[in-house]
């Protein structure tokens, strides 16, 4: 068996040997430079995870924090995914095993305490730390017990992501459940011998904000979780955990996190999710409860008594929990406050709602974190001079599409409360909404958030991702640059997307399921699929609109093929990480380049015009199909809403609330046959599909018929019954109008399907002639006796005469068939410019006569 290498570590890991101390090279989701901590087969001081089809129980303190023995059961649970069988949790008792997994926190696991009291394991690089992890096999520890694999956090998240960090070093993919990604299972799991240990994250909170969640996320939350409760937030909380971050704002529109669900604040308190308020819901109280339980108007000059006991219950409700408190003030509904809002009547907001701080937890304000978001108009308060106390966070703000507003003055004296920053990938406003589907670029991210981070922003780091769903890969690379964002730059993130990728979908399909991600968000980002529409690309210019929906048609069809290859446990992940957003985004583009070719057409009252109408139909139904595969086919109809947002019919910055059609033209087509229509000489040929004859000639026992779709282009004609023989000089023909623009000697070239000479090698013949004048016989196989020609190959019998034209204008070419079985494909006359090429040259414009 060969050494496994998992690539995905998120944190960085150094790695003393013995007395020398090297840099075990890190890895956030990138290529990993150095090895795993973790192989499947024994080495020199390994321990054995998983070993002759045994697992290492987990030991426990009970003492220590709640949430560790939750964690511990997820843990377990990952052990099962990758070795079919679940670890045993011990709390406080040893259990009777030669080797086990010891997991606790510095001071509040009494077995890890002991070995540090012993000189046995080193924490000195840990204690006092921030979220700091510590992996390490310490031989015979305990009377009894030969190896320990050590997993120890500086706090709680600190051992909690020991945890969770082994687990994807085992192949658990943080997405395992959000995106259906499978667990490949091993014969055996061994931890080498060493000690690893993560660096402290260099921004202190990290996460996501659920916002603008309705209809899609809050229709499946409903369905799947019954609402938006502590079932629900337990996955959310999950997924955060195992990508490495620690901070939440949790959905708002018509939700109250605390108050829909009690247990969602205590569970998420257990767990070590760190729970903050958008930027107008200060001190914990949802918006939506304002309409539930306040009375008078939202303004704090008229109203300050009850919006304090308002404010006060908030506050009451969330005193024992880990969180960074919202201060400050908003219009009601998000909306700006009035014009006549001044900074002081601002300032003093803040004041008293930091003395319901101190009033309700009893301790100085300043100890409890608190943040201040400078979203929109209030940055223009701060602009103007309004501050908060220097330990207050300053949260800083993009322009709600991935531009930073403003930044830190570097020279500036240092700011207690330190900087964060609120980011979207997702957005409710104008000039349109951008909410179905991911339209944000790795790219842009990490160039702004770098400079985010260069400008001294490390408190907080939250991005506003919408329904979550969609927006899978950028919260994977947002987290893992938020833990470390020294360690991209802008030549290694095309490798993290890949690395991403292999996680997700094995190495073998890694580069091109990352090529078609890093595309589809170039094409996305350049304009959101709301704001798509037929006038975005130009027609005229440089065929602007036909390129860029040829690119995106190009992507899906190299996203189809690899969804063909990819083994089938993978597919239902790459059809929501991958294939799906691909194709339904590229529908899009076929759609609106087909409005734009009908309104084009239709000005010239071309009839052309109706196909592409037909066209935007078929790509309107399409959209509407691939929504119901994914909500109802995908994972067994798993994400059943996740994909109901409205994405086709706005008419301005709002959704609308059905979806509709662009509006397409039509062109009256009038009645016209071939008969009043002729081929119109054009470069220098004139080419014809031979079903499109202006008259047919037959007998009352013969007659012509088009085959639809056979041969090399549009059908094939011949004459039925096939066992029918015109008599001598009997009139069977097909008759072709041709309009000429020049004269002279014309090389006539009728391409006919490879119908041997069945017939005793006497050969299929026809006769050829332009207006009545002498016709030209020509047998296309009479020579043929046995041996295999090119022509049969090629799939076409050209045979080819020359006629002498001496007047421009109407002519009418005729084709005599004198035998059956000669089936008629192309008709080419060569004026002078006729090119080879393999199909003939495309058919020419018909006129009306």
């Amino acid at each position: 068996m060969k050494t496994l290498i998992f690539k995905f570590r998120p944190r960085k890991v150094l790695l003393p040997v013995l007395a020398s101390v090297f840099v075990f090279l890190p890895m956030v989701t990138m290529a990993q430079h150095g090895q795993s901590y973790l192989v499947n087969e024994k080495e020199a001081g390994s321990f054995g995870l998983y070993e002759n089809t045994q697992t290492a129980p987990i030991l426990i303190d009970a003492g220590d924090y709640p949430g560790i023995a939750s964690v511990a059961g997820w843990f377990s649970s990952d052990i099962e995914m990758v070795t079919g069988q679940s670890a045993k949790i011990y709390q406080s008792e040893l259990p009777e095993s030669s080797q086990l997994i010891l997991v606790g926190t510095l001071g509040k696991n009494q077995w890890i305490d002991q070995l540090v009291a012993e000189g046995r394991l080193d924490v000195s690089d840990m204690e006092g730390q921030w979220e700091k992890s510590l992996t390490q096999v310490v031989d015979h520890p305990f009377p009894g017990v030969e190896k320990a694999l050590v997993l120890a956090g500086s706090d709680k998240r600190g051992t909690i992501y020991a945890m969770l960090n082994l687990s994807r070093e085992m192949g658990v993919s943080p997405w395992y459940w959000w995106a259906d990604v499978p667990v490949t299972q091993q014969e055996s799991v061994y931890v080498r011998a060493g000690r690893f240990v993560t660096d402290s994250p260099k921004v202190k909170y990290r996460g996501i904000f659920l916002n603008d969640e309705e209809p899609a996320l809050g229709g499946w939350v409903r369905e799947t979780f019954g609402g938006f409760n502590h079932k629900f937030y337990e996955k959310v909380f999950e997924l955060i955990l195992r990508q490495g971050g620690n901070f939440l704002w949790p959905a708002m529109w018509g939700k109250a996190f605390y108050d829909d669900d009690p247990e969602n604040g205590r569970l998420a308190n257990e767990l070590g999710i760190v729970v903050s308020t958008s930027h107008h819901e200060p001190l914990g109280k949802a918006h939506v409860e304002w309409d539930r339980y306040g009375s008078g108007a939202w303004d704090y000059s008229k109203n300050s008594k009850v919006l304090t006991d308002f404010w006060t219950t908030g506050m009451e409700r969330m005193k024992d929990y880990e969180t960074v408190v919202t201060v400050g003030m908003r219009g009601d509904g998000d909306e700006a406050m009035s014009e006549g809002t001044n900074i002081a009547l601002l300032e003093k907001i803040v004041r008293d709602q930091r003395k319901i701080i101190s009033k309700v937890t009893g301790k100085k304000a300043e100890e409890t974190p608190q943040v201040w978001a400078l979203y929109k108009e209030v940055q223009d308060y701060y602009d103007k001079g309004m501050r908060v106390p220097d330990d207050v966070t300053l949260l800083l703000c993009d322009d709600n599409w991935g531009n930073v507003r403003k930044l830190p003055d570097l020279n500036a004296p240092p700011h207690k409360g330190g900087f964060g920053m609120y980011y979207h990938f997702d957005y409710v406003g104008g000039p349109r909404n951008y909410k179905w589907i991911n339209v944000s670029q790795i790219q842009r991210i990490w160039e702004q958030m770098n400079l985010t981070y260069s400008h001294g922003v490390d408190r907080i780091w939250v991005v506003n991702v919408g329904d979550l769903k969609p927006m899978e890969y950028p919260i994977s690379f947002f987290l893992d640059m938020a833990w470390d964002p020294t360690r991209f730059n802008a030549q290694n993130l095309l490798q993290h997307t890949e690395d991403w990728c292999a996680e997700q979908f094995g190495d073998k399909y890694a580069k091109e399921a990352a090529r078609i991600i890093n595309q589809y968000t170039k094409f996305n980002h350049r304009v959101t699929p709301e704001l798509l529409n037929a006038k975005t690309y130009s027609l005229e210019n440089y065929n602007e609109f036909e390129r860029v929906r040829n690119d995106y048609r190009d992507l899906t069809l190299d996203a189809l093929r690899l969804y063909n290859l990819i083994p089938n446990k993978y597919k239902d992940a790459f059809d929501q990480l991958v294939l799906f957003p691909t194709n339904a985004s590229s529908n899009l583009y076929e759609m609106y380049y087909a409005v734009a070719k009908n309104h084009q057409l239709a000005e010239e009252n071309n009839p052309e015009a109706n196909q592409w109408a037909d066209v935007v139909k078929e790509c309107y139904d399409r959209d509407s199909l691939l929504s119901v595969h994914y909500n109802r086919q995908i994972a067994g109809g798993k994400w059943n809403h996740t994909m109901d947002q409205i994405r086709i019919g706005y008419t301005y910055w709002q959704e609308p609330r059905q979806r509709k059609m662009p509006e397409v033209k039509w062109v009256k087509v009038p009645e016209v046959t071939n008969e009043d229509l002729a081929f119109q000489e054009a470069d220098g040929y004139v080419s014809i599909e031979a079903e499109n004859y202006q008259m047919a000639r037959g007998t009352d026992k013969i007659r012509w018929e088009v085959i639809p779709d056979l041969g090399k282009t549009l059908s094939g004609v011949t004459t039925f019954p096939q066992n029918e023989y015109p008599e001598e000089n009997e009139q069977v023909y097909l008759e072709y109008a041709v309009d000429f623009e020049s004269t002279g000697e014309f090389e006539v070239h009728v391409l006919v399907s490879t119908t041997l000479n069945f017939n005793a090698n006497k050969g299929l013949r026809y006769a050829i002639s332009f207006d009545g004048a002498e016709e030209q016989l020509v047998n296309i196989n009479g020579a043929y006796r046995g041996e295999l020609g090119e022509w049969q190959a090629t799939r076409i019998n050209q045979t080819s005469t020359k006629h002498q034209v001496d007047r421009a204008g109407l002519q009418r070419l005729r084709i005599r068939v004198l035998e059956p079985g000669i089936v008629l494909q192309k008709i080419m006359i060569d004026t002078g410019g006729l090119k080879p090429s393999y199909l003939g040259a495309p058919q020419s414009k018909l006129i009306k006569l």
